[in-house]
């Protein structure tokens, strides 16, 4: 077995790089020339996907070192970021100058362009996925061209969630919008018979919910998170008593890594992650699995998971369920294929952009990519 690469582990620790070169670049000039020369290349962000996705049989580069700054496009709405800046500081850049993204992911701790590339997103109805945002990439090729992919392109919308299978992203341009303020509240005890009743009208409650259970007691949601922006904090949930005190997701995490739960408004970036940048956002032992199912089928999929409890690959799989890219899942290519209409596309997109598969590797291939 080769040795690990200098790139380590990702987050959970359930992957170990072995790339057996790992670089990362303080210059664009410096990132094109690696490129240029490698085999094979792959970019890895804040290593939190949890498969080898990010892994690569020759160079694994970084672009965190690469020097840029958050600049905000105020006359067009929008903001250019560098794809290696972590959520948590391109948001306080993008507040210290006026300005807001309109989702974050639960952690501030991921890079821009990592989490855009495997569908990372926010939640509720009011959030969309973080790729929503995009109007422009920077991607660098490669045969060392740097391209500029606009919102209005035919390339655009599978050069945003591409899985890193295209280039290297350098720079990211989001649509942004003045600064606002939000506040977070953590209901505990929703009966699931009273959520899937109406799961609408919790899911509409706030701009951001998120629903946290362990099934310990198979009848009740343990806490319900939820987000609204302005001043004033959504009401309780019928049946559910507003929490106390501040929590954590988990059972025993420390209630201080997570963002504000009071109810009292705070800026958008210290309210929509569920986690403060400052501190370790959870155990990091644990491996996650997640999937995508139909809103109009949810109720359906949420009683299928709660019959199963464990097995919910295979209880989600009449849902048409889609999994998060950055997550764990055992579907093969035919099942994947099956699942997007443009599948047959994103192949005929690699191609062109990579045809001799230098940011292909054993994970995209698995996956039928």
């Amino acid at each position: 077995m080769s040795a690990p690469s200098a790139a380590g582990r990702n987050w959970a620790g359930n992957v170990i790089f072995r790339a057996p070169r790992f670089a990362a670049p303080t210059t664009l000039d410096a990132l094109i020339e690696l490129v240029g020369a490698a085999r094979a290349v792959r970019a890895v962000g804040s290593r939190h996907t949890f498969s080898a996705l990010a892994d690569s049989d020759d160079l694994l580069v970084s672009v965190e070192a690469i020097p840029g700054a958050v600049t905000v496009h105020a006359e067009r709405g929008t903001a250019s970021v560098p794809a290696g800046l972590r959520y948590a500081e391109a948001a306080r850049q993008l507040d210290a100058a006026g300005w807001a993204l309109g989702a974050m992911a639960s952690l501030p701790h991921i890079t821009v362009a990592g989490a855009i590339a495997t569908g990372t997103h926010g939640s509720g109805d009011a959030a969309g996925s973080l790729s929503d945002a995009v109007v422009a990439l920077d991607i660098l090729r490669a045969d060392g061209e740097l391209v500029t992919v606009h919102c209005g392109d035919d390339d655009l919308a599978g050069a945003v969630v591409a899985l890193g299978a295209l280039g290297v992203v350098t720079r990211v341009e989001l649509s942004v919008e003045p600064s606002y303020r939000t506040t977070q509240v953590v209901d505990r005890g929703l009966a699931w018979d009273a959520a899937l009743d109406d799961l609408e009208a919790v899911m509409g409650s706030a701009d951001s919910v998120s629903l946290f259970t362990r099934w310990a007691d198979p009848e009740r949601i343990d806490q319900v998170w939820r987000k609204t922006r302005g001043e004033t904090a959504p009401a309780p949930l019928s049946g559910a008593h507003r929490a106390g005190e501040a929590g954590h997701p988990l059972p025993d995490g420390p209630a201080e890594n997570c963002t504000d739960q009071t109810g009292a408004a705070g800026p958008w970036f210290e309210r929509l992650p569920h986690f403060r940048a400052e501190f370790t956002p959870s155990h990091g032992e644990e491996l996650q699995s997640e999937f995508f199912v139909p809103r109009d089928r949810a109720v359906e999929a949420i009683q299928a998971v709660r019959a199963l409890v464990r097995v919910i690959e295979a209880a989600l799989a009449p849902f048409d369920a889609r999994p998060h890219w950055g997550k764990v899942f055992t579907a093969d290519p035919a099942a994947l294929a099956g699942l997007y209409p443009r599948w047959a596309d994103v192949a005929e997109l690699r191609e062109r952009w990579d045809p001799r598969g230098v940011f292909r590797n054993a994970q995209l291939a698995a996956w039928g990519l």
